[in-house]
């Protein structure tokens, strides 16, 4: 097996391989489910790195290394007799076709928005079945471990569904007003009460993000690239200064700032 073309088949061999309890890595021996979880998380991110950079060479490599986590997990399973690989990719090679019956059935389903419904619908239906209860929150099995921004656009669009949402953007600019307007009357007053208003200041610009169909974790991180970026050219003329940061005043920094997006164009 190890002199043969790589395949799913040679990968999984590889894993069972690092995980024998006799001749296995010591590291990929000690680990479990939980533990891995970090990797998992970072392996992900790693790959949406790649692809907002755009260097497929690299996103070859990440997708590579999320693969492994998902062949990891499997072989846990098999190992605990809980499931296995295969049963994974049967699992949503059936979930898959469900939710798409208007490509694998006879559905008639031919807007977005259809789609879209049914898509949710199918989702609904599944979390009802695994809670086993006859009636179950809308919100119920969203992941705490979500990056905030991206649970805050999970909620919103699960509670959009069922049709508590505002019926344009217009309403959504307001409730920012609003909430701006409370964030200020509380700025210089009890840090909880500021640290309340604040969060409900993210959490309506979160809907504006979802009613512009926007990825507000997305937005985020395009902005902080941005920043970035800016900020390091700021710190370049800094350094021509031949001059510390801390004697530069606002203005002249601000200036360097000006200078850093004209020349973007």
């Amino acid at each position: 097996m190890l002199n043969k073309d790589a395949s799913m088949e040679k990968l999984r061999w590889i894993m069972e391989k690092l995980r024998d309890p006799e001749n296995g890595c010591p590291w990929d021996i000690k680990q479990d489910f939980a533990s891995i979880v970090p990797y998992t998380i970072e392996e992900a991110y790693e790959v949406a790195d790649a692809i907002e950079r755009e260097d497929f060479s690299e996103l070859e490599k990440e997708l590579g290394d999320l693969l492994f986590q998902v062949v990891f997990y499997s072989q846990l399973g098999k190992e605990e007799q809980k499931f296995d690989f295969d049963s994974v990719v049967a699992a949503i090679c059936e979930k898959l076709i469900r939710r798409h019956p208007h490509v694998f059935a006879d559905s008639d389903l031919n807007t977005d928005a259809q789609i879209k419904a049914n898509w949710e619908n199918e989702k609904a239906r599944e979390r009802q079945q695994k809670s086993g209860q006859e009636k179950i929150s809308i919100l119920a099995d969203i992941p705490n471990t979500l990056p905030a921004l991206s649970q805050a656009a999970k909620i919103q669009k699960r509670c959009a569904h069922v049709g508590f949402d505002w019926q344009d953007v217009n309403g959504v600019f307001e409730k920012i007003v609003e909430e701006v307007a409370e964030v200020k009357q509380e700025l210089h007053g009890d840090q909880d009460a500021l640290a309340e208003e604040l969060g409900d200041l993210l959490f309506a610009v979160v809907n504006l993000c979802r009613h512009a169909r926007q990825d507000p974790e997305a937005l985020l991180r395009q902005a902080n690239k941005k920043f970035t970026k800016r900020f390091q050219g700021v710190e370049q003329m800094v350094e021509a200064s031949h001059k510390p940061f801390d004697e530069h005043n606002l203005n002249t920094l601000d200036e360097y700032w000006r200078r850093v997006k004209a020349m973007e164009k």
